[in-house]
């Protein structure tokens, strides 16, 4: 081989090795600043109560008043439930941050809804679970229930 293809084949070489150097960090750049303005917004949740006309006392105060984990890392923690949603996840910006490479960065989200507290699986990767149940759309959140995300376990209690 002559001088000249040799020293060609190299720098081909090297801009090749570069070009997979970039795409790398653009790919890690890329992960690391997620949108975070892809949440669902607040579903209507109909058909949650037995009768229409709901008696004033249970709109007016919420069956449960904090949420409590029982179970994880977090053992112990008690977040009181007010008029805002809690978001539940890995995300900085979350309620209740989670370090549990089990649970997606925006993993579930409790909010209230006439009178009942409602969580919702943000799209989680491992699913978000309510005793036994895979939840699959908004469900009211009974209280004393296990409600599961990644491996940390909760419950609404009075």
């Amino acid at each position: 081989m002559s001088e000249l293809a040799l020293t060609l084949l190299r720098l081909g070489f090297l801009a090749l090795l570069w070009v997979g150097v970039f795409t790398t960090l653009s790919v890690l750049r890329r992960d690391l600043r997620a949108p975070r303005e892809a949440r669902p917004m607040a579903v209507q949740v109909s058909g949650s109560s037995p009768s229409a006309g709901q008696p004033a006392k249970r709109t007016k105060s919420r069956k449960g008043q904090r949420l409590v984990v029982t179970e994880g890392p977090l053992s112990g923690t008690v977040v009181p439930l007010g008029s805002t949603p809690i978001t539940i996840g890995r995300a900085p910006d979350s309620t209740l941050v989670l370090d549990d490479d089990y649970a997606s960065t925006n993993h579930a989200r409790v909010y209230p809804a006439g009178g009942d507290w409602i969580v919702e699986d943000l799209n989680s990767t491992n699913g978000t679970w309510l005793g036994n149940t895979r939840i699959t759309r908004p469900t009211v959140l009974p209280v004393a229930v296990d409600l599961r995300v990644g491996k940390t376990v909760m419950q609404v209690r009075k």
